[in-house]
């Protein structure tokens, strides 16, 4: 999400000095010239570069090891979440270019999820730009267009992810082209490399995605998009369709439902297809200027064990999550957030032992956790 550049406003402080016959007391200090150099946002603004950054840590319990969960799977421990940056020049025609970095504990999961080593560091994007008029092409890694929710945690209402947002594709590398046809409706398509990975696949072969997103209104807005091609860790042949609808019924009032259908080609002999389907709804509210409350509710059937990665046990996931936001000033927010997992089949990971007699799964998990989010 692009944040407006910064502006320095601080007019130069004129000194003026009375010609009437009255003088300044000898022990009145001059005061001096406001400083003339420029900062650092004026030299972005000149240049047409913005900036933004984020930083995001927190505290989480759970009763369990947060399955399904993205990035929440650790509990009853501290943890830097990320610290973003994001430079960009993104002209409205030309070539232009963007680079968002960033750190901390969620890095590594993305990292792993892309096939890399799992540090805690990673290009969450890097591309360039080329637009001239309707028609934009980026071209290097960026992120996907699947989902309500994002990586970036100053994009989201809630502090854990949806299990929605676990069954899809995080980042692409490749070429996305979008196509303004009006002021209300972009078209995109594009070519990738997998679905989060960087590097081809075993067979070489390429991910398309399509996508729609039409603005008929400052209320409401309706996304779909498509992702078809081989995942490189299964070679096998994936499609996901997912949409997203968002309605603000008033400026403090927006309900978003987020729809999701994938498929999964069976790729060993002997091996079902695999198929899922699930969907999320969100409603936000805000209480007043500081304090917000957001409500997630979902159900996801994973038909065949694609999310869980156990073949043949299917399973029903449920999840409640509630979370109040308090932003004492506009750069920060506090989280609080309680959230509940549901499942008919005991597939959450609630214990580590080697004491054969301990059931280490169950059939639900419970988190609470508190972050804070912090943006510049």
């Amino acid at each position: 999400m692009r944040k407006p550049t910064k502006q320095l406003l601080a007019p130069a402080l004129m000194l003026s000095i009375s010609t009437c016959g009255t003088a300044l007391a000898a022990d009145e200090p001059v005061k001096p010239a406001a400083s003339t150099t420029p900062s650092f946002s004026d030299v972005l603004t000149a240049t047409g570069i913005t900036e933004s950054g984020y930083v995001a840590a927190s505290y989480f319990h759970s009763n369990g090891y947060g399955t399904y969960h993205q990035f929440d799977n650790k509990h009853d421990s501290f943890q830097l979440d990320q610290a973003g940056f994001t430079l960009a020049f993104q002209p409205k025609d030309g070539f232009g270019a963007l680079v968002n970095i960033a750190a901390g504990e969620d890095m590594k999961i993305l990292n792993a999820a892309e096939g890399s080593n799992p540090n805690a560091f990673d290009i969450v994007q890097g591309f360039v730009q080329y637009a001239a008029g309707p028609l934009t092409v980026i071209a290097g890694k960026y992120v996907t267009l699947a989902g309500a929710e994002v990586i970036a945690p100053t994009g989201n209402t809630n502090f854990s992810r949806s299990l929605l947002f676990f069954a899809e594709p995080l980042t692409h590398t490749g070429v996305r082209v979008t196509y303004a046809a009006s002021d209300t409706l972009n078209i995109v398509a594009g070519v990738n490399n997998g679905w989060n990975s960087s590097s081809l696949s075993t067979s070489g072969s390429k991910t398309a995605e399509m996508g729609v997103a039409w603005t008929p209104s400052k209320t409401f807005s309706l996304a779909a998009q498509a992702y078809v091609g081989k995942d490189p860790t299964f070679d096998a042949q994936r499609i996901l369709v997912d949409a997203v609808a968002t309605y603000s019924a008033t400026d403090a009032l927006t309900f978003v439902l987020s729809y999701d259908w994938g498929k999964q080609q069976q790729h060993a002999a002997g091996d079902p297809d695999l198929n899922w389907n699930g969907a999320a709804f969100y409603t936000n509210y805000a209480l007043n200027d500081q304090w917000r409350v957001s409500l997630r509710l979902e159900y996801l059937d994973d038909k065949e064990g694609f999310v869980s990665g156990l073949l043949n046990t299917p399973q029903k996931l449920k999840e409640g999550t509630l979370t109040f936001g308090y932003a004492p000033a506009k750069s920060f927010e506090l989280r609080i957030e309680a959230r509940y997992d549901k499942s008919d089949k005991a597939t959450f990971l609630r214990t580590i032992s080697t004491d054969a007699t301990i059931n280490p799964f169950a059939d639900s998990q419970t988190g609470f956790a508190l972050q804070g989010v912090y943006k510049f």
